[in-house]
């Protein structure tokens, strides 16, 4: 009989629930929905960096993307789905009462964004990681050394330290806290009490600072002297689990609800970036590059190749936290494709705010184009930026708008354009974004590169590698290495679906999994070498205007 498994993969927009088939890899059909109150732009404030999502958001669309998928596929299959698994954004916590319920699931907390999960993206909690940064740097041990050695506002306890501090009312009502990744796989299995859930390994070690060497999380002292309001939930866990684990099975409630059965496991939720390396088929030696809205860049290496060998200035290194039985790397830059995108809202300000008061057409006639000028803008920029040799390319962009995530994560910092002329048009401007994103990969690369790891190849998962010939090669010629680009545009989801294929039993290691589910690649792209000198003394730049954009602090 055939054995299918269900990737689930919860983006910063959409929930996808990729059905597979565990033998084969072979992707049946899938499932897409987004968030409704998120795409609203409810209990979100840019201006002050705050990005929260309601947990009915992730209910709602993990329905509706399940039965989409099963609704695609033959009758049979549902009744022959044996394994489920999640891979959300992190660091993605929630504060719970004392059964796990998110408090905006509760009576007064409804429309409290201090109640629900916060995003990924969520900066207000610089000053909360600066806090936490200067105890560190000064305890016997530092909790954040294998963390790259400076913690983040984007991670678990600043910002779990920030809600209290702004919320008395969630302070009061809090018992635990509990991550994105951990708190979907433990409500279908019907037990989301916090001392019970199952602890994902990679979510704990990269964002909660937790290590088995000194026994699981911080010690108490160190939090409280970070908060005394951090007391409380210095003991929420102790022990963490590889994805490869299963937490249990669909409660009948559940199986209802998504129009399954109860013989399907759901393992261990994990960072998406994580299941997507394994979806890519990552291996030692390789970087694989999750490119979307942020990046991250995930690598594994073996124990003795790391050793004691701690790498500064990363997000982290984590024993089992991408493949068990290897140490995870994680790296990453806070924007990537959210540039391209800055960049295209900049140049549709008369769409929205002259077009769109136009009287000169109707209204359906209006919208239809303002739609499509806003969908061509990005692939005519793109393509017009081919017409521009290397040696004209006279603008030098910094990529960080959204703050800077590694190396050396600092999310005050302001992205810089420079060289600027009253010639200077719009695909000068793209151009140079495009090299900056670039640009800030590389940086990456040479630190993994400056502290022992070995890196031969890339891979390059998401939309823009599979969409972005030019910025595919750009990267590729920069950081003179190939680039292989993953066959499927859902290889976060595939690799939650190897998860799910191994905590239900069909294999006994992940690495099975990948070997017999893996779709191969779509394309390879070659480093120019006769780029490199351009590329270099371009490099060279932007990590001086870095220097200057740092130390001035605009």
């Amino acid at each position: 009989m055939k054995q299918y498994v269900i990737g689930l993969d919860y983006g910063s927009d959409s929930c996808r629930a990729l059905i597979v088939d565990a033998q084969t890899g072979e992707e049946l059909a899938s499932g897409v929905r987004y968030y409704p109150r998120w795409k609203a732009g409810k209990y979100c404030n840019p201006l002050i960096n705050q990005y929260r999502q309601h947990p009915k958001d992730y209910v709602e669309c993990l329905e509706g993307a399940v039965k989409e998928a099963l609704s695609k596929c033959a009758p049979e299959v549902a009744g022959q789905v044996v394994g489920m698994a999640f891979d959300t954004t992190g660091s993605t916590p929630v504060f719970t009462d004392a059964e796990g319920t998110p408090l905006s699931l509760l009576p007064g907390f409804e429309e409290n964004p201090n109640a629900m999960f916060v995003l990924w993206k969520d900066h207000t909690a610089i000053q909360e990681a600066d806090e936490i940064n200067a105890v560190s740097k000064n305890w016997p041990t530092d909790y954040t050394a294998y963390e790259g050695g400076i913690y983040s506002s984007e991670w678990f306890w600043a910002k779990a330290l920030h809600v209290l501090r702004e919320d008395p009312a969630v302070r009061k009502a809090a018992v635990s806290i509990v991550e994105h990744c951990d708190w979907l796989p433990a409500l279908l299995c019907g037990n989301t009490k916090p001392t019970e859930i199952k602890r994902s390994r990679c979510a704990a070690g990269h964002k909660a600072m937790w290590l088995e060497k000194w026994g699981g999380l911080p010690e108490e002292e160190y939090l409280t002297t970070i908060d005394p309001l951090l007391k409380p939930f210095a003991h929420i866990f102790k022990d963490t689990y590889t994805s490869d684990t299963r937490v249990g099975y669909l409660t009948q409630e559940w199986a209802d609800r998504l129009g399954l059965t109860t013989n399907v496991a759901v393992g261990v939720g994990a960072f998406d970036c994580h299941m997507g390396a394994v979806g890519a088929g990552v291996t030692a030696h390789t970087l694989v590059c999750v490119i979307g809205t942020s990046t991250c860049d995930i690598m594994v290496a073996p124990y003795e190749e790391v050793g004691d060998k701690l790498i500064p200035g990363i997000c982290g290194q984590v024993d089992g936290s991408v493949i068990p039985g290897m140490i995870g790397l994680e790296a990453g830059q806070s924007a990537f494709g959210d540039v391209y995108a800055w960049f295209r809202r900049v140049l549709e300000f008369p769409l929205h705010n002259i077009l769109a008061d136009s009287t000169l057409i109707d209204e359906e006639t209006k919208a239809k184009l303002i739609q499509e000028v806003s969908d061509k803008i990005i692939p005519t920029l793109r393509a017009k930026a081919l017409q521009i040799p290397l040696e004209k390319r006279a603008l030098l962009a910094t990529d960080w708008m959204n703050g800077r995530r590694t190396p050396d994560a600092n999310q005050l910092l302001k992205g810089t354009i420079t060289g600027i002329t009253l010639g200077t048009d719009a695909t000068q401007i793209y151009t140079a974004l495009v090299e900056a994103t670039v640009y800030g990969t590389k940086a990456i690369v040479d630190r993994f590169r400056e502290n022992g790891v070995r890196i031969d190849n890339v891979i390059g998962i998401g939309g823009i590698s599979l969409k972005s010939p030019f910025v595919m090669q750009t990267m590729s010629d920069v950081l003179g290495m190939p680039i292989k680009v993953c066959n499927t545009d859902q290889a976060c989801a595939l690799g939650a679906a190897m998860f799910a294929a191994t905590a239900a039993g069909i294999y006994e290691k992940v690495e099975d999994a990948i070997a017999a589910m893996n779709s191969g690649f779509a394309k390879e792209y070659f480093p120019n070498e006769d780029n490199a000198p351009a590329y270099a003394e371009l490099y060279a730049k932007y990590l001086r205007l870095g220097e200057l954009t740092e130390k001035e602090m605009f």
